[in-house]
């Protein structure tokens, strides 16, 4: 039987991340996106290794105080399996699954291959009004790929960072958070040269993109979004760059975006809103 070619139908949920910080902001956000206030929500700790509880009750008392009364935590971690039966009824009733911080190799870890996972992707692809939300780690774990290692200036120097693959919520996007705080330009720069079919984002402190069902990905809060896009470039010294040698790209766009402007993410375009 021959394959088929058709093009996957653009998801039918929301999905929100921020590059970490001050999330008050966007857990108002998620509020008013909720089309009912009194709908599941389900609190996703998995990348928190220290006191998940104690950050699941932090986010469902927010939550409260914004007319959301049904907040739980959603455990799924070295005692609580993706894939037990209680936990796939929660997740399949949930009308927000928000992933917090910490480190997103667990959420890859504990969520790649699970039925669990398969339930997720199957409502953002097929429920109106379904929101998928990250914070830092649970923000890069949602792209394609994500960057787990790079530090500094040495991220320009070959084999001096680490890009895994991520949950595929995103295809084709290679995500990092804490961007400008952190000084990750170098790593994403080598990142998206080494794969440069990925459009690389990196996402500041309080500040994030809303991708709503068939728009572009639109920025919101208070700093930027860099874009770096290395499909076109006209030199390339990776792959098979040398250990320690310094990396080399000619040609590379960047767009560096704020509150308000949109990057369409299949047309590798950044723009104003409306345009």
């Amino acid at each position: 039987m021959p394959e088929d070619d058709s093009p996957i139908a653009a998801p039918l949920g929301t999905l929100v991340v921020l590059g970490g910080g001050d999330d008050d902001p966007l857990l108002t956000l998620l509020a008013g996106l909720l089309p009912d206030r009194n709908l599941p929500i389900e609190v996703l700790t998995t990348a928190t290794r220290r006191q998940p509880a104690r950050t699941a009750a932090a986010y469902a008392h927010a939550w409260h105080q914004l007319g959301c009364p049904h907040v739980r935590h959603l455990q799924v971690n070295e005692d609580h399996p993706a894939d037990d039966p209680a936990t796939l009824t929660r997740l399949r009733r949930a009308a927000l699954v928000f992933m917090s911080g910490g480190d997103q190799e667990r959420l890859t870890d504990f969520l790649l291959g699970t039925e669990f996972l398969a339930i997720l992707k199957q409502k953002y692809q097929t429920e109106a009004g379904f929101i998928i939300a990250g914070t830092s780690a649970g923000a890069s774990a949602v792209a394609e790929f994500m960057l787990v290692d790079g530090h500094g200036w040495r991220s320009l120097l070959g084999g001096r960072i680490e890009v895994q693959p991520g949950l595929n919520l995103l295809p084709g996007v290679l995500l990092d958070q804490h961007f400008a705080e952190r000084g990750r330009y170098p790593r994403l720069m080598h990142a998206v040269l080494a794969q440069p079919e990925l459009l690389g984002i990196g996402l500041s402190e309080e500040t994030g993109l809303i991708i709503r069902p068939g728009q572009p990905a639109q920025v919101f809060g208070e700093e930027a979004v860099v874009v770096i896009d290395a499909a076109q470039v006209t030199h390339n010294n990776l792959p098979g760059l040398a250990e320690g040698a310094v990396i080399s790209g000619h040609g590379l766009q960047l767009h560096v975006l704020v509150a308000g402007q949109v990057v369409d993410i299949p047309g590798r375009a950044a723009r104003h809103a409306g345009e």
